[in-house]
């Protein structure tokens, strides 16, 4: 979260559009031409879907967004308005999309809170907390679902020769293992002993070749305490509020995927839905340690291996069809709005000074 002005805003870039969306149209074309369950014929069964099930797909869509709305709106206490909320979470959204899962948005995030008037305390403290709420849905929810849908929720298919369902059940749980322990330390660094995580920080670099990271390291504990300060004397019903909007947000996601493979295969029942919903958070959990900027091309190759059983024929056109929904407006409307955004906020502020 030491990232200057000029870092953030080369980030913010329209032009980072293009690597991602690169990298995705790159992974399809691979699709197309090496599975020989991917045809040309393939294409013409987008038209195939139920209008009713990709209608209920766009509202939970919006849905979503309407709760990272509310959720922001009620971390900040209000001090955002709808509109501030609505132009934030696209911006969130776009530095996600144009950055790797495994890094993420997190500095970006605070500069733009601080755009829109959040001072740097809160806006780390709002940004720390969204992380770690986010966290502890997937590492709660997973065993969970795990627990639901014994013995169904990793995929048995083989890839190229390679048996895929042990190699993704080794991913997940090396991927689902780091989250839970950068949880576990991000929670006890912010709400237990901040000064004692920053003690930790600045002896772990007081050795050898981690001295380099020392200045790095002490800036961070100083965040750490800041924000640990701005959470402190918020009551219960704050913390419920932002808890289910956590738990509304992400499940409004997964049933997005969910409305959209009900338009296209038939005859699922209620179990099905349910291996399709926790399926995803096992993917989630998989995709955050995506090399890729917004896990473009590794959302696309896992999605055809989770849902293929459903799916069949569709699965190829699904799954572009949940990209296109999910994560590519995002690019083009950060595209859009970035621009007009920075010069009012940045370039205008600026100005004042």
């Amino acid at each position: 979260m030491e990232k200057t002005n000029n870092d953030v805003l080369q980030v913010l870039d329209p032009k980072k559009i293009w690597l991602p969306i690169s990298v995705g149209v790159i992974i399809v074309v691979l699709m197309f031409y090496f599975d020989p369950n991917v045809t040309s014929e393939n294409l013409k069964l987008i038209f195939d879907a139920k209008i009713s099930g990709i209608l209920v797909a766009f509202v939970v869509l919006l849905a979503r967004d309407a709760g990272y709305m509310y959720r922001i709106r009620t971390l900040t206490n209000q001090e955002l308005s709808w509109k501030s909320s609505l132009f934030v979470i696209i911006l969130w959204e776009f530095a996600s999309a144009v950055t790797p899962s495994v890094v993420g948005g997190t500095a970006v995030a605070v500069f733009i809170l601080n755009m829109e008037g959040i001072n740097v305390g809160k806006s780390l403290a709002y940004v720390m907390l969204t992380a770690i709420l986010d966290n502890l849905f997937f590492v709660t929810a997973a065993p969970i679902v795990m627990l639901l849908t014994q013995g169904v929720i990793f995929p048995e298919v083989k890839t190229m020769e390679i048996q895929l369902g042990s190699s993704l059940q080794y991913l997940f749980f090396l991927s689902y293992g780091l989250i839970a322990i950068y949880t576990l330390i991000m929670s006890y660094a912010l709400f237990v002993r901040p000064r004692a995580f920053k003690w930790f920080l600045l002896k772990v670099t007081s050795f050898g070749f981690m001295k380099k990271w020392r200045v790095k390291a002490n800036q961070y504990g100083d965040e750490i305490i800041m924000a640990s300060g701005e959470m402190k004397g918020k009551k219960g019903l704050y913390w419920v509020k932002i808890g289910l909007a956590t738990i509304f947000i992400w499940c409004a996601r997964y049933l997005m995927l969910n409305s959209l493979v009900g338009a296209y295969a038939t005859d699922l029942n209620i179990g099905d839905h349910m291996v399709i919903f926790s399926r995803q958070i096992i993917m989630w959990i998989v995709m955050l340690i995506s090399p890729t900027p917004g896990s473009s091309g590794t959302a696309e190759f896992f999605f055809s291996r989770f849902f293929v059983e459903y799916l069949g024929s569709y699965t190829f056109v699904t799954g572009i069809f949940w990209r296109l929904m999910s994560y590519y407006p995002y690019l083009l409307l950060g595209a859009i709005f970035l621009p007009r955004w920075i010069q009012s906020r940045f370039f205008a502020k600026n100005r004042k000074g």
